[in-house]
């Protein structure tokens, strides 16, 4: 993965949090397996040199990091690793007299340079040399070889920017009877305020308020469930002098790396827009036009199927569109019609504007057809003016319109419903007998039946109960989220391909 792409892995508040002038701390809390180490090495790897950071794990030796994390065995990941692993340290300070030598009046050395600080419009100069201060105080009671190292290694590196990571802090302090203040503020003091140093703290314990107010920013991961499927988030609870836009992150952990979601951008304006290559179908599935919902769905959607999209109420038009968009586009730019029936808030003008970014007009006017209750009459050929009380005439255009889209070949078509409009039009009963015709019609056609739920329907569980597939769209911390009921699968993130551009998207898994 490369840097630049992969700087989307890290919310940019946090980004900007550690962009800051000077050192920062940050405190990552959450219980075992929420993603803290994963965090910590992303963070690692996007947002520090290889030759100024460090990562102190006292958790798991270093053979352990590389069979969980295969990609730090590259060559700039590696050397911080190995610089901070056991084997490695159980050789430092075999000499005790190599210890470093204590400041002298380190007490008012300290306030002096907070004084400095408070007086001082301009930052001060980045320092030369590593602040012993507090470590000094530490080093009293126990030798602490690898902590002493790192200062080391800090030292060397001054007046450049350093970062650090320690996993955990349990793991030092109990090892050297420390309180974690103790340990935490010593960093804090030295380092990250006295040697402009950015220090990640990790905690294993879920929360830890008496600990929060001594570092400049508090990160919480957890985990929970969503119909038994797994949701990783993280909250981001403190970034000091750092506008906090969003609170709440989706994240996953897919190949060992950490990846939060960005609040979903299916436009993708800064790329230029495409004409729709189409996935082509074959002899027995027809492909959704993204080729991770087609792996979900085992090939895409069988020939003769009846397939339901269910769209939670917290999802926005543009994130369940950009599900349906490719489906639609997919199957158009193959020359097979689409008959629609769209979903409250859908607009016939609308759809086509939209999908004609991608396409031809003419080829949107021959094969797609759209019904309108409330036009009696209209110019534009693929709406299907419905309004007039004569139901024969009705029927008439209705028919008409569906030889039209078949033609003489009697091509296979896509039967797009939103349920919402024909329980609104015909009443539950008169939807629910409709709908049972429509599904035996296709069931022994190649045609294929695609649903759209919203919430509050009185049909959802008939529907549900006649779907070949069934899926849901959610939204989590503004990431539109699906995942099956028929298959059962887990819950991906729906992202913007990038590689591709608009209107493509990913599924990312969560977990």
């Amino acid at each position: 993965m490369s840097k630049e792409k992969s700087k989307r892995s890290i919310p940019t508040e946090i980004r900007e949090f550690f962009e800051a002038q000077g050192g920062r701390s940050l405190m990552v809390m959450g219980s075992a397996g929420t993603g803290k180490t994963t965090f910590a090495l992303q963070l690692l790897e996007e947002m520090a040199e290889p030759q100024r950071s460090f990562y102190l794990s006292t958790r798991v030796s270093d053979n352990a990091l590389y069979q969980q994390f295969p990609w730090l065995k590259e060559e700039d990941m590696r050397s911080r690793i190995i610089d901070s692993s056991r084997v490695f340290l159980a050789s430092l300070y075999n000499d005790e007299d190599d210890s470093p030598s204590v400041q002298e009046d380190p007490a008012n050395l300290a306030n002096a340079k907070e004084f400095l600080k408070s007086i001082n419009e301009k930052p001060l100069d980045a320092p030369r040399k590593v602040d012993r201060t507090r470590l000094s105080v530490l080093l009293e009671r126990n030798r602490m070889p690898e902590i002493e190292r790192i200062y080391d290694k800090v030292d060397s590196i001054l007046p450049a920017k350093s970062m650090l990571i320690i996993d955990s802090v349990e793991g030092v302090t109990n090892k050297y009877s420390l309180e974690q203040d103790e340990l935490i503020m010593c960093i804090q003091k030295d380092l990250v305020e006295g040697s402009n140093v950015d220090v990640l703290f990790v905690l294993e314990k879920e929360s830890n308020a008496d600990l929060a107010f001594l570092v400049d920013g508090v990160i919480q991961f957890d985990y929970s469930a969503l119909e038994g499927r797994r949701v990783r988030q993280m909250h981001l609870l403190k970034l000091r002098a750092t506008q906090i836009a969003q609170p709440s992150y989706l994240t996953t952990l897919k190949d060992g790396r950490f990846m939060s979601f960005d609040p979903f951008n299916g436009s993708l304006s800064n790329m230029e827009s495409i004409q729709w290559d189409p996935i082509i179908d074959t002899e027995t599935h027809y492909s959704t036009g993204t080729k991770d919902l087609d792996e979900l769905l085992s090939g895409g959607y069988s020939k003769g199927s009846y397939n339901v999209i269910q769209v939670d109420e917290n999802v926005s038009s543009d994130e369940y569109y950009s599900v349906v968009r490719p489906i639609l586009l997919n199957f158009i730019t193959q020359n097979k019609g689409v008959f629609a029936v769209l979903t409250g808030g859908d607009h016939a003008d609308s759809v086509k504007k939209d999908l004609t970014t991608y396409m031809p007009d003419q080829k949107f006017d021959d094969h797609v057809r759209i019904a309108d209750y409330f036009t009696q009459k209209s110019d534009s050929p693929y709406i299907m003016a419905l309004g007039t009380r004569n139901k024969d005439e009705a029927v008439r255009v209705w028919k008409s319109n569906m030889e039209f889209l078949r033609g003489p070949e009697n091509k296979p078509i896509i039967d797009y419903t939103g349920f919402d409009t024909l329980e609104y039009l015909q009443g539950g009963g008169v939807a629910i007998k409709q709908l049972l015709e429509a599904v035996a019609k296709i069931k022994i056609s190649e045609d294929i039946g695609i649903g759209i739920i919203k919430p509050g329907l009185k049909l959802t569980q008939e529907i549900m109960n006649m779907a070949d597939t069934y899926l849901k769209i959610t939204d989590i911390n503004k990431c539109p989220c699906i995942y099956g009921i028929k298959p059962k699968t887990i819950i991906y993130g729906i992202v913007a391909d990038e590689e591709k551009g608009a209107p493509h998207i990913k599924l990312i898994p969560i977990v």
